[in-house]
């Protein structure tokens, strides 16, 4: 009677976690996405939601809160309960901002539990049908003799599409001219139109018109070529090691949060992932699944917030 008298409050405790896990969502859960509706993070948030609200039986309530480069949203979940009634879905800013920031509302290695890196789609560098340059080098070429006329258009300071074309610059010791714009959508479209001749984009916004033949595929800033575009290089293919760049889509729990509703929730996000419609539809957009586990995606935080350190200080990029 002892024996079992001393294991009472470890079974008691172990009774408590599958409970948790058991009942959880007890309420509707809340998706903050710290960007604008429309971005590619919010369509992979809408797509989580969609299936948690149909497995749960619970509603998942996708909330936009752009601003400060992803620091608003992330902040408020960084403060949010522990109770796994909060979710944050984010891009790469969780990765970069550390190092591209002064201060930041969050620790991106103690204010969360990184459940998955559920997908991640490389950035591809692009040129206009009007450039007459085929490849990469041949681009650099043109622009290092008329660095005014050749500039790569990209979506925001501090993207990781931005800090590419700055990473570029650092390796080829060249004055490439970088043209900021207030997102994927306005970079890409400005691209199309011919006022920017040159770009750097995640994949999933140039895609349809690089398929389209509209932009012309330069390199993939990924360790092997793409199987959607299969014709376009890698960048240490196109001659630039160590270039490898990707924007990924991260999905967290503020720390604390139990760890049988973290194991539940893992197990669910793998479930989505690897459904048909959503592996068609996702790949379709152009990101890779990475599905990662949460040990996987801690040690991939800790490179990549080093990486994008290193990047920013040595492109010396400046944001308030």
């Amino acid at each position: 009677m002892k024996v079992m008298h001393k294991f009472m409050p470890l079974l008691a405790g172990l009774s408590v976690c599958a409970a948790q896990a058991a009942d959880w969502p007890t309420r509707p859960v809340r998706v903050m996405v710290p960007f604008a509706p429309g971005g590619t993070t919010d369509v992979i948030a809408r797509i989580i939601a969609a299936r948690m609200t149909e497995m749960s039986g619970q509603q998942w309530i996708v909330d936009n809160r752009p601003g400060a480069g992803g620091n608003i949203g992330t902040g408020i979940v960084a403060n949010a309960a522990p109770d796994g009634q909060t979710v944050l879905v984010n891009s790469s800013a969780y990765v970069v901002n550390p190092g591209l920031y002064k201060s930041i509302p969050y620790d991106p290695y103690k204010s969360f539990i990184p459940l998955t890196n559920f997908a991640s789609s490389p950035n591809l560098f692009s040129a206009h049908p009007s450039v007459s340059a085929k490849s990469l080098s041949e681009v650099l070429k043109l622009a290092n003799t008329d660095p005014k006329k050749y500039a790569f258009a990209t979506p925001g300071i501090g993207t990781t599409p931005h800090l590419a074309v700055e990473m570029l610059r650092y390796a080829v010791k060249m004055d490439l001219n970088n043209i900021p714009y207030n997102g994927a959508g306005q970079s890409v479209g400005a691209h199309l139109a011919g006022q920017v001749n040159l770009a750097c984009s995640a994949l999933p916004t140039p895609a349809p018109h690089v398929k389209a033949g509209r932009l012309r595929g330069l390199a993939m800033a990924s360790a092997k070529r793409h199987a959607s575009f299969p014709d376009v290089p890698t960048m240490a293919e196109a001659g630039y090691k160590d270039q490898e760049s990707e924007t990924l889509q991260g999905v967290y729990f503020p720390a604390g949060t139990p760890a049988a509703i973290v194991k539940r929730f893992h197990a669910d996000l793998m479930k989505i992932g690897n459904l048909p419609d959503v592996r068609e539809r996702v790949t379709g957009l152009g990101f890779d699944f990475v599905l990662s586990t949460p040990d996987e995606f801690m040690a991939q935080t800790r490179v990549e917030v080093e990486k994008w350190k290193r990047v920013v200080k040595n492109a010396n990029v400046q944001v308030q």
